[in-house]
């Protein structure tokens, strides 16, 4: 996949993160519970870091994935001592509480999710506006910009120290859904009660192949083995220190970007479909 280099890419405290991602001899119902055979045997990711400086996240989160023809799977492992979710209407701000997030790059789009512990999501299709032309790829009734709702993404939240991503804005299409996402979630714990402590909570996805058709952009689906695509997985988390909220939530991810953004896709990790199977 050809990205379009972008030199702010030198913040970064490391490379970009690989993984590779297995192939699963069964498909996998997406219910929430990792104590699955399959994700027994998946590959486990690193902890999460900082998302700006790398440094190792105050809880422990960890992502695997593993894939089929038919789709791609994605599974988080959450520690958190006090499990908290309040947002329950679809395409809440999950943001402005606890959340894990995915993000789908191709060429010139990208898709992010974000789900929390109540299993709300929140999902927004992004297309650099250079690319949403009459006649384009994306010239089609799910991207029209006059009868979607559609808001527009600038770049980093910090312009005056970064600058802005040199391809400029994007188009958020906010009522894009992904086709035939399946998606839960499981609390090991209480939510929303501080009088005890809980382990935390664990999130699991099913991608169909069928609604990656656009991200993909004429690449191969399924992929073939040792094609490589940029995704990025990370996790955002309200605190309160001295009885007052950061103002900016603590992100972490599989690596870091070095600044305070999700956005940028040349920072995603790489995520290497590889054509073996794991054994059940």
């Amino acid at each position: 996949m050809e990205i379009k280099k972008y030199d702010s890419v030198r913040l970064m405290p490391a490379p970009p993160a690989t993984y590779e991602c297995l192939r699963t001899p069964l498909p996998i119902q997406a219910d929430g519970d990792l104590n699955k055979t399959v994700w027994q045997k998946a590959p486990l990711s690193p902890r999460f870091v900082d998302l700006v400086t790398g440094h190792p996240a105050f809880f422990d989160t960890r992502m695997a994935a593993l894939w089929d023809d038919e789709s791609f799977y994605l599974s988080f492992r959450v520690e958190e001592p006090n499990v908290r979710a309040t947002m329950t209407e679809r395409d809440s701000f999950l943001w402005l509480e606890n959340d894990v997030e995915v993000f789908i790059a191709g060429p010139d789009c990208y898709y992010e999710l974000q789900v929390n512990a109540r299993g709300t999501i929140y999902e927004v299709f992004y297309i650099w506006q250079d690319a949403l032309r009459p006649g384009s790829f994306f010239d089609r009734p799910e991207f029209d910009l006059y009868r979607r709702q559609v808001d527009i993404l600038g770049g980093f939240q910090d312009v005056s120290r970064y600058g802005r991503h040199p391809r400029g804005k994007r188009w958020a299409f906010l009522d894009w859904d992904f086709p035939g996402l399946r998606w839960a979630v499981r609390v090991d714990g209480t939510l929303n009660d501080s009088s005890d402590v809980d382990r935390g909570w664990t999130v699991e996805l099913a991608f169909p192949w069928k609604g990656m058709e656009i991200l993909a952009q004429g690449r191969p689906l399924p992929p073939h083995p040792g094609d490589i695509w940029l995704m990025s997985f990370s996790r955002f988390e309200a605190l309160e220190v001295n009885g007052r909220r950061l103002d900016h939530s603590p992100g972490w991810a599989l690596n870091a970007h070095g600044v305070y953004d999700s956005h940028i896709p040349e920072c995603f990790s790489r995520v290497i479909f590889s054509g073996e199977k794991i054994e059940i």
